[in-house]
């Protein structure tokens, strides 16, 4: 019976990381059902991008406050976690602070000691962003579409970054030995009188309480992240390696459109030609009707969705009171990709047709609003691209369902007639000079 708690933790921590690598697997698949696209280029343009933006929060800090808060709980989520390697080996092992002795009082007290300031440092930040979001009630945050589950998961994140912390000094505290050394208790010095009219006998317990739920609810975030916001944790990473490195706004030419354009130029190409026998020759689809239309770096993008709304809040369009939101384009995607997971996986990994599409989840309203001035993808802090998703779905309308606003069919029209979008003859351009 002396080893039950250890086979109990082995339990919970295979359960965890089983259920964490299935969610892996999941997310995965999804991404690749997107189109494919070859973002190996300039490797180390991308690896900078990364360090810079993803590694180092390159672009938090243009809004400083919401910045400097956001690295506060950033670093000090990296730094803490390493004190979860010394958790899991005293859970397998039984030992209790086993690197303790190892290192020594001193350097094992400094380690702590920073664990200790920077989890109070992480409370904090993470209590002023939840008045900043519930209080103070920031615009961005209470948008249309960041009502019900979206407002409920960002609040939910908050919870269990102040409890985690929270647990983490209440154990510390409590540990009648490590604060008789005297090093390393920086903060819970300042708790432990708190609990010091209690029996050692009951600090212990509490401790051990501490112990337990401060584990476990670090194994219920990490496979809570799959189904939060928060996965941008762990995607934000190859989602700014593979950006986009080329110009903003450049528009992306379809291949087969250029290839039409190309046979329509050679002076000895025949239009009327038929394929070769044998060739295989497929109908090609113009921009994106669903998310399989979409290449998996724009999936990828919306899974690493941070619903910060810094892209939203930025937007000429909804600014002006359109419809468009490039956070809920995200969030729509993210959305409907995961409808047809589901799907895949109550068919056995084959898609069965719904009858739905991301039109179902993005009006034509919101994509024709958009002025494509890249606001959105400038603002982003980890580099997601929602207009290339508009860019799609328009030319998804535009060229299969001709289904453009009159004002651009007009303007196609007068392209085509006039070789310039304005409704005048070209024998008529230089009549302005004879005034």
């Amino acid at each position: 019976m002396q080893y039950i708690d250890n086979i109990l933790f082995v339990v919970l921590l295979i359960g965890a990381g089983w259920f964490f690598a299935k969610n892996v697997k999941t997310l995965i698949r999804n991404i690749k059902l997107g189109q494919d696209v070859d973002r190996t280029d300039n490797t180390s343009e991308r690896w900078k991008n990364m360090v810079k933006i993803a590694l180092g929060q390159g672009k938090m800090t243009r809004r400083p406050v919401s910045g400097l808060l956001h690295i506060v709980v950033y670093v000090g989520f990296i730094i803490i976690n390493i004190e979860v390697l010394e958790i899991i080996i005293d859970g397998v092992f039984g030992t209790h602070r086993v690197f303790q002795p190892l290192l020594g009082n001193g350097i094992y007290g400094f380690l702590i000691g920073v664990f200790e300031v920077f989890a109070f440092m992480v409370l904090v930040a993470v209590i002023v962003f939840w008045i900043r979001r519930n209080v103070i009630k920031i615009k961005r945050f209470w948008k249309d579409e960041m009502k019900g589950w979206p407002k409920a998961d960002a609040n939910w994140i908050l919870y269990f970054e102040m409890v985690l912390m929270s647990l983490f000094l209440i154990m510390n505290a409590t540990d009648v030995h490590f604060q008789a050394l005297n090093h390393g208790n920086v903060i819970s010095q300042f708790i432990a009188p708190l609990f010091s009219g209690l029996s050692e006998a009951t600090q212990h317990l509490i401790e051990t309480s501490a112990w337990w739920l401060h584990i476990i609810g670090i194994f219920i975030f990490l496979n809570y992240l799959y189904y939060s916001k928060h996965l941008h944790i762990l995607l934000a990473f190859p989602n700014t390696f593979f950006a986009n490195l080329k110009p903003k706004g450049q528009f992306t030419n379809d291949a087969n459109v250029t290839k039409e354009v190309m046979l329509m130029m050679d002076p000895d190409a025949d239009p009327y030609a038929m394929p070769e026998e044998g060739a295989d020759e497929v109908l090609a689809k113009f921009g994106a009707s669903d998310v399989t239309d979409l290449n998996w770096v724009q999936l990828l993008n919306a899974y690493t969705c941070t619903e910060c709304g810094r892209c939203t809040s930025s937007c000429p369009a909804n600014l002006t009171g359109k419809k468009l939101s490039p956070r809920k384009i995200m969030m729509d995607t993210r959305d409907r990709l995961e409808e047809v997971g589901k799907n895949m996986d109550a068919n056995n990994g084959v898609f069965n047709d719904d009858g739905k599409n991301l039109f179902d989840w993005i009006t034509k309203e919101e994509i024709w609003a958009c002025t494509s001035c890249n606001a959105c993808v400038e603002e982003c802090p980890v580099n997601i691209d929602p207009l290339s998703i508009i860019t799609e779905m328009r030319r998804y309308l535009v060229m299969e369902e001709s289904a453009a606003p009159q004002e651009l069919n007009n303007m196609m029209q007068n392209v085509e007639n006039n070789g310039a979008p304005w409704p005048y003859n070209q024998m008529d351009r230089l009549n302005w000079v004879k005034e």
